[in-house]
C-alpha cells in the first residue's frame, strides 16, 4: 500500500512538473498570436493577458502587403528549401560512402568533419565572408552555400550512425538485382534511414530559418534580406506597434512549427534509434 501511494505522487510530482514546463514553453508562443489578433488599443488596455474576442486580421494584412513581408518570408522559404535539399543530397551520399566504402584516408576526412563540429560557428563567419566576398559570391549564392557547410558536420555524423547499422543483406540483394552503388543509396539506403533524415530537414530547417549574423553580414542587397533580418528591420522601425510586430513573429514561427507537427513521428523516431546506436 505504501508502495502504491509512494508511486502516485511521484507520477503526480513529475507530471505537474512536465505540465509547468510544457505550458511556460507554449504559452509566450499563445500570447504572440492572441495579441497578433488584437488592436493597438486592445493590446494597450489588457497586454494580450485577456483571450481575444473579437479576431482582427487586418494585423497580418498590413504586415504581409502594405509593409511586404511576404518579400522576406518567401525568401526565406527559398533560402531554408535550397538548403536542407542541398544538405539532404550532399551528406546523404558522403555518409553512405564513409559506411560502406573503402578509399584512401576515409578515417582521416570522417574525423575532420568530427572535428569541425567543434568550432565556434560565429568564429568562422568573417573568414567565410571574405573568402565569399573575394569570390564574388555574397548575397544568395554565398548565404545558401555557406549555411549548407555549416550543416553537413553534423548531418553527416547521424546519417552515417545509421547507415552502419543497416544490414548488408539487403544491400547484397539489391546488387545481385543488378542495382549499382547509387541505386544501392537511392532505392534502398535512403528509405531505412527515413527517421534519421527527418532530423537532418528539421534540424537545418529550423538552423536556416532562423539564421541572423550571417545573413545580416551577407546579404547587400535589401529585396533579398531573409525572415529573420527583415525583421529585425521591420521591428526597429515599427517598435511602438506591438500587435503588428507580433503579426510578424507568428509568421516567422509558424512554417517550422508546421513543418514539425508534419514530421513529429519519424523526428522522434529518428532521435530514439540514435540514441541506441551503440
Amino acid at each position: 500500500m505504501y508502495y502504491h501511494a509512494k508511486k502516485i505522487i511521484i507520477l503526480i510530482v513529475l507530471h505537474t512538473f512536465l505540465f509547468s514546463v510544457a505550458l511556460s514553453c507554449i504559452f509566450p508562443f499563445l500570447w504572440t498570436v492572441n495579441v497578433s489578433l488584437k488592436t493597438q488599443g486592445e493590446f494597450d488596455a489588457d497586454y494580450g493577458l485577456r483571450p481575444v474576442t473579437h479576431i482582427n486580421w487586418n494585423n497580418y494584412k498590413t504586415v504581409l502587403v502594405k509593409e511586404e513581408f511576404w518579400r522576406y518570408f518567401l525568401n526565406s522559404v527559398f533560402y531554408t528549401f535550397i538548403t536542407v535539399l542541398s544538405i539532404v543530397f550532399v551528406s546523404s551520399l558522403a555518409a553512405y560512402g564513409f559506411s560502406r566504402l573503402q578509399f584512401p584516408g576515409k578515417h582521416f576526412l570522417f574525423y575532420m568533419f568530427l572535428t569541425a563540429m567543434m568550432i565556434p560557428l560565429p568564429a568562422g563567419f568573417v573568414p567565410v565572408y571574405v573568402l565569399l566576398n573575394k569570390l564574388h559570391l555574397v548575397n544568395r549564392t554565398g548565404y545558401v552555400l555557406a549555411m549548407t557547410n555549416i550543416g553537413l558536420s553534423l548531418s553527416i555524423y547521424l546519417l552515417k550512425t545509421f547507415f552502419d547499422q543497416l544490414p548488408r543483406d539487403l544491400e547484397d540483394a539489391a546488387r545481385i538485382d543488378g542495382c549499382s552503388k547509387v541505386g544501392i543509396w537511392w532505392n534502398v539506403g535512403l528509405p531505412l534511414v527515413a527517421p534519421a533524415l527527418a532530423v537532418v530537414v528539421i534540424f537545418n530547417a529550423l538552423n536556416v530559418w532562423n539564421e541572423f549574423v550571417l545573413a545580416s553580414l551577407m546579404f547587400t542587397d535589401y529585396t533579398l534580406m531573409p525572415l529573420q533580418v527583415g525583421l529585425m528591420e521591420f521591428s526597429n522601425r515599427l517598435v511602438t506597434q506591438h500587435t503588428l510586430i507580433m503579426a510578424a513573429l507568428t509568421v516567422a514561427a509558424l512554417p517550422i512549427i508546421l513543418l514539425y507537427l508534419r514530421m513529429q513521428r519519424q523526428f522522434v523516431r529518428g532521435l530514439t534509434a540514435g540514441a541506441l546506436v551503440g
